[in-house]
This record gives structure tokens, sequence and C-alpha cells, in this order.
């Protein structure tokens, strides 16, 4: 069973603040004589997290009353900017919740200007939001303007890292790393020189680089059990099963109904043979978030069990919630393209959605990889080679790639 969509970005956080008073439960919309502020969509019980969501409500109406008051409060654009991004995250409301944080960003900088310290966190916010949309380009110049304005904080290095990853600048993607860590060594740098040292065929370091930043970060906060998450998937890619089960009933334990964990179970669970369990965790999953990944791994369950009118009704669904995306800003060519190949069957219907993402992106690696396995599924061994060369210019030994190789 394959994950489409496998992030690297670990979300810059959500700043941690005390709220006081207790507030009513948020409307659907805010209005005020020059904005309208978006909706704070209310969390599925499972997502909830003890007080969690309260403090969440709270600060969200503390930033309404806020702009209430003054419209060109930019402290309080970012930290709604803060509360969008944390929640698209946790709850997968992506379409709804990224173009809401890119709206009340650009508000905030236009009252940020003669404040360069808010300036930049409003600018490392919005770097922030287009690598979530996938819009790589846009987010390296976000954050190249913002390490202008501080060159001596390590989050920027991280949107600098992520977007020349996605951008196939490796070694520049090197460079920023180091300097984030030499910063600030913590869950958030960790996690970006375990991802670094995986593209460049280091597995074992990748692994050791993964386990710091689950050590480094705070029990039951979202971003440790993220970084449980990823740890499990390194084990889980390079054939080790069974540690890969540990690290998602940890992060269970950490997070209870944690959706993630639930579906990388599933994935198990499935390879096992136990397809009846696996369906059952995907569907507990999916209830809990719109996750479209969850989706596609229960389509490839009714096609693997031959249940055609429902893998039929899925595939459906799946490219319904994929154009939601798309229409919210979200640049989905390489997940198109994955989708047509590993559920569809239909390389022909992938090549010009990968085709699309190469011609925005050429010196990625996956991307290349992708394509090479099209042109693979296509019988053009001679275009298999090609791109499998570029996908493999920093030793990467992901399984994907082998598999390309040696049979090209």
């Amino acid at each position: 069973m394959n994950n489409l969509f496998h992030p690297i970005v670990l979300a810059f956080g959500l700043v941690a603040l005390l709220w006081s008073c207790q507030a009513k439960a948020p409307e659907a919309t805010t209005s005020t004589s020059e904005l309208t502020i978006p909706q704070l969509l209310d969390r599925h019980a499972s997502l909830r997290q003890g007080t969690e969501w309260d403090q969440i409500q709270r600060l969200y109406v503390a930033q309404q009353q806020a702009l209430r008051k003054n419209t060109q409060d930019g402290e309080a654009y970012l930290k709604l900017a803060q509360i969008f991004i944390n929640e698209a995250r946790i709850t997968g409301e992506h379409g709804h919740y990224y173009p809401a944080a890119l709206a009340v960003t650009n508000a905030g900088l236009e009252q940020a200007q003669g404040k360069e310290d808010l300036r930049f966190r409003l600018l490392a916010a919005k770097a922030s939001v287009q690598l979530s949309q996938h819009t790589f380009a846009d987010a390296l110049q976000t954050a190249q303007l913002a390490v202008t304005i501080n060159p001596y904080n390590a989050q920027i290095y991280g949107a600098l890292v992520d977007a020349n990853v996605e951008l196939g600048n490796y070694p520049e993607a090197v460079a920023m790393a180091d300097k984030m860590v030499s910063i600030r060594p913590d869950l958030r740098s960790y996690s970006r020189v375990s991802y670094l040292r995986e593209i460049h065929g280091d597995v074992p370091g990748a692994i050791e680089a993964m386990q710091m930043a689950v050590a480094a970060g705070f029990p039951g906060q979202e971003a440790t059990c993220w970084a449980l998450l990823t740890l499990g998937q390194l084990y889980e890619r390079y054939g080790e099963p069974a540690k890969a089960r540990l690290q998602y009933a940890l992060a269970l334990e950490e997070r209870p109904d944690y959706p993630f964990a639930m579906a990388h179970l599933a994935q198990l669970d499935f390879q096992a043979g136990d397809t009846d369990a696996a369906e059952s965790q995907l569907k507990a999953a999916a209830a809990i978030i719109p996750e479209v990944s969850f989706y596609i791994d229960l389509a490839e369950i009714y096609k693997a069990t031959g249940r055609t009118e429902a893998l039929a009704a899925a595939q459906q669904e799946i490219l319904a919630m994929l154009k939601d995306d798309e229409q919210s800003g979200h640049q989905m060519g390489l997940e198109y393209a994955s989708l047509y190949l590993k559920l569809y069957d239909s390389p022909q219907q992938a090549l010009p959605y990968a085709q699309a993402a190469y011609d925005q992106r050429p010196n990625n690696i996956d991307v290349n990889r992708l394509l090479a396995q099209i042109y693979q599924r296509l019988g053009d061994t001679d275009q298999a080679q090609k791109f499998a060369a570029v996908a493999g210019r920093t030793q990467s030994k992901h399984p994907d790639l082998l598999a390309v190789t040696k049979h090209s």
C-alpha cells in the first residue's frame, strides 16, 4: 500500500500562550468594516486533546476581539495565521485553512511596514503556507526575503531547507540545514537533517537523526507524534515493519486516536494480509480527518479484494478531494500522477501530470523517480533510465528507485 503524500515539512508550530478567560464558541465568520475573519472549524472529538481545543478557541476569539478594536493589529493577523496553519495540520482541512492562513498573513503584511520583527514572522508564516500548498518557488522567494531581515532565526532556515529540497537544490538545502541546526538543534532541525541524510543514501544516519528529533520533542505534542510517525515510515520503507509498528503504537500512546498513526498501522496490517483490520483502521482514521491518503489506501484494499463498485466510488471521491485541494491553491500534479499510475494502473494518464511537475522542478529526485516508474510501465527503457539517473544522483536508496534501476 502506498502513501502518496509523504510530507517533509514540519509545521513551524503554534506560539505557546496561556489564556485566562472563557469565551463563547466562534462564529462561522467575524466581519468588521474592513475584513472577514475566516472560520475556525470545529474539531472532531478525537482531535480535541483535553484542554488543547479550548485554548485554541480562546486564542481565536481573542484575535477576533483585537481586530474588532483595531483592524491594523498585525500581531492579531499573525496569531490567526499560526492558528490556521496548526489546524490544517491537525484536522486535515487543508482546503479551508491554508487559503485562510495566506489571507490573514497578507493582511498582516500590509500592516507591518516599518515593523521588521513582525514582518519577518509574517513572512515566515507565509513561506510555511506556500510550502504546504506546494508553491515551492514562491516559498523560496518569501523565505529568502525573510532571512534578509533576520539571519539568526532557525525557523526560516527550515523553510529554506524545505523549498530547496523540493526544487532539487540539494547542496543549498544541506547548507541551510547546517545553519539551522547550529542555531537551534531541536525536533525541527533534526528532522530535516534526517530527511537530507535519507536523500543522500545514509539510511542509518537518517534513522539516528529522526530518533534525536523524537527525543527533542515534548510528549503529547502533535509535532512529536509526527516525528514518531516519520521514524516509523523510515523503518517501514527500508524493511523493518516491526520497528515501524512500534513507532506508530508509541504515537498513539502519546496522542490517542492520532489518525496518521492509525492509517500507518493499517498499512502494516494490509501488508501482513489482514485486510479486515486494515480496512477497519482506515475507516476509523478517515472518520476523524478528511485526509485523502486514507481514502487512497482504502481504495487499494478494494482493488486488492476485487470490490469493483467500492473501488469506483472511492476513485471518484479521491478525485473530488484532489480537485478541492487544487481549487484552494494547492499544486497537485505529482499526486495526480501517482494516483493514476498506482491506483488506476494507467501510466498514460499519469504521464502528463508528472511531466507538468517536472516542468516546474526538473531537479527534484521524487519527480524524476516517478517519471522513471511511469516510463518503465510504458515499456520505454531509455526514458526510464534517463529519469532514474537523475533520481539517483544523490545516491538515494529509495526502494522504488532501486526497483526501477534493477529492471531497466
